[in-house]
Order: structure tokens, then sequence, then C-alpha cells
């Protein structure tokens, strides 16, 4: 009794066992009769860490007291699962370069694949932007990778190089994108590029792709 009670003037173990360790404070509404108030009170003892309006994460037990802040990729892939569920949100375009580790500038926007129309969220802890590209989530080649605050969904090597070809600007670092092309192309298996460029209709996207590699 007394650790439960105890842990409720921390934090509660719900929010450390959130998807990516987000939380908005409509999800504490089980935990707290006046979420949004206890929310404020959990960041002010540094246990939360305000990414933008309405979007909390827990800060790590040996973070807390520093600066520490998530990567733009993980908050982006963070507010994505806390606002649709687990496994409805794709890391893509150039966000998936920088987890392949081939865009290695750190970016100021992040870009998601939604299965719905999502406006962009405005960071409140940097100069960032999250964007969100409406898309068929269940059709993208995707794999698990690991970010500061948990595993994600995040587009393949062959799925973030035709995506990139189909889409430079988006994000308007054309400049990564076409460098994260090169690097990553080495890596893709030729019959995945065929079969994903064949479904999906990206069959311009790979022959820009197999031209600038000439």
């Amino acid at each position: 009794m007394k650790a439960t009670a105890k842990r409720r003037t921390g934090l509660p173990v719900e929010f450390a066992q959130a998807p990516m360790r987000t939380i908005r404070p409509a999800d504490a509404a089980a935990v707290y009769a006046h979420p949004g108030t206890q929310m404020v009170r959990l960041e002010r003892l540094g246990l939360l860490h305000k990414v933008a309006v309405g979007y909390y994460v827990v800060v790590p037990q040996e973070r807390i007291g520093t600066d520490w802040r998530p990567t733009i990729e993980a908050t982006a892939a963070g507010v994505a699962t806390a606002a649709l569920g687990a496994g409805r949100a794709v890391l893509m375009g150039v966000s998936a370069g920088r987890l392949h580790n081939v865009v290695p500038r750190a970016l100021g926007i992040a870009i998601v694949a939604v299965p719905g129309d999502r406006r962009d969220i405005v960071l409140r802890d940097r100069d960032g932007l999250v964007h969100f590209v409406e898309r068929d989530t269940d059709v993208l080649d995707a794999e698990l990778m690991t970010t500061d605050l948990g595993q994600c969904l995040v587009t393949t090597a062959e799925q973030t190089v035709l995506d990139l070809a189909h889409r430079p600007n988006l994000g308007n670092v054309v400049d990564e994108a076409h460098a994260a092309i090169a690097a990553l192309l080495p890596r893709c298996n030729e019959e995945t590029l065929e079969r994903l460029a064949g479904q999906q209709r990206l069959r311009a996207a790979l022959t820009r792709v197999r031209r600038a590699a000439r």
C-alpha cells in the first residue's frame, strides 16, 4: 500500500509502460482525477518532458534532472503512437534515413506516415515540426527499429529509397534526401525494389534511382 501511494506521488507505472513512453492528459484520466494539473506537476518534478501541446514523454530515470530531450524522430513516433495507437504510424523519408544512419545531420522536421489526414504538430521543446503524410501504412515495407523512446516502425531501406526518390522535396532537405538514396541503395535488394515499385506505383521513382546510380 505504501509503495503504491508513493508511486502515485511520483511517476505512475502506467506512464512508464505507455507505448513509446509518450502520453497525453486524456490518457491519464484513468490515473488522476485532474490529469492536466498532475501532468504539469510531474513535468516540474522532471519526471515528464513536454514535447508539444498535449504530449509528454517519460524522462529516463538516469536523465532526471538533466536537460535531456528525445530525438525528433523518436518524438514524432511517440506523438503519432499516442494519438493513433501502436503500430499505426511509420517513420519515413529523411526520418527513416536518420534511423538507417544515412542522414548524419540532425533535422528540424520529422516525417511520419499515418493512415489518415492529420495536421502537423509544432514541437515546444525545440524549433521543430512533426509532419504527417497520409498513406496506407499497411502496405508500406517497414521494420521495427529502436529509438530513445522505444521501438517503432520505420520504412525499410528499399521503401525509403523509393519514397525519397518519389518526393525528394518532402521536408525541404533535398540534399540530404539525395545523399540518403546514394548511401542506402547498396543495401537494397533489387527484387524487393521491383516488387514495391510495382505494388505502390513507384516505378518512375525507381527509374530515377537507377539513372542517378549510373
